[in-house]
């Protein structure tokens, strides 16, 4: 079987090198300056609408661009899934201009160069059954499993709403970290450096992934206004410590 990867950032590459290891992988991507993985081959566009089976690697706010450049050039039966960290969006966007001859997957693997550098064996993999075969639907289910993923079966909304209180906030939170310039420290407390490590992850990704997963997830608007719902709470609790304190004094 043939694999095709389009896009090769940071996910993209790391991908297609992991999918190397079982498959025959080409990869296309629209920035010349991208290097290839070792045991992937470089392709224009129309050498990647000949895989059997074609992962987006793509950022969330060019699916539509990307969907209508790809769609003419697919061959009947092709594959197309998306690894976006949201899931509504891609799967509406893949829906929209993908031909009803092309099957379509929804696919999170949630976990990237970072959290997958030392293996991959464990980390969950959410599928979104969406225009598939029960046939293609459960060979990808089980390749997963083969190499040590721990798959999660879920509907794009139901990924979405949970992904915004976990993935979601953990973007936020670490990109507002961030902002503090907090460094390391001889007397820091193993919540401390767990604080930096969020910022370390979260940060290391590119901000547009920062952005999308903000605008695309229908949920994180929610999720926000219940983290500020949350802080005012907090804050309003010394605030009215101070207020006694300068009635006392």
């Amino acid at each position: 079987m043939q694999i095709g990867v389009y896009g090769l950032g940071r996910f993209g590459a790391f991908w297609a090198s992991l999918l190397s290891q079982s498959f025959d992988v080409r990869a296309y991507s629209r920035n010349p300056d991208r290097l290839t993985p070792a045991g992937v081959e470089r392709v224009d566009l129309k050498g990647l609408s000949e895989a059997h089976v074609i992962f987006l690697c793509n950022a969330i706010s060019s699916m539509e661009q990307v969907l209508p450049e790809l769609a003419p050039l697919l061959k009947e039966g092709t594959l197309v899934a998306d690894t976006c960290s949201v899931k509504v969006y891609p799967v509406e966007q893949m829906k929209k201009y993908l031909p009803e001859s092309v099957g379509i997957l929804g696919t999170h693997p949630m976990f990237g160069p970072d959290s997958g550098k030392n293996g991959v064996e464990g980390l969950p993999v959410v599928m979104c059954k969406e225009r598939i075969s029960d046939e293609q639907y459960i060979l990808w289910k089980d390749h997963f499993r083969r190499m040590g993923l721990a798959v999660q079966e879920m509907t794009a909304h139901e990924h979405d709403r949970e992904a915004a209180y976990t993935q979601g906030i953990t973007h936020f939170i670490g990109r507002t970290l961030d902002e503090l310039n907090l460094h390391p420290s001889s007397i820091a407390t193993a919540g401390y450096e767990a604080l930096l490590n969020i910022v370390r992850q979260t940060c290391n990704d590119p901000w547009q992934l920062f952005l999308d997963l903000q605008k695309y997830n229908p949920y994180t608007t929610s999720m926000r206004k219940d983290l500020h719902k949350g802080l005012e709470k907090m804050l309003g609790t010394f605030d009215s410590i101070e207020s006694v304190g300068e009635m006392d004094g």
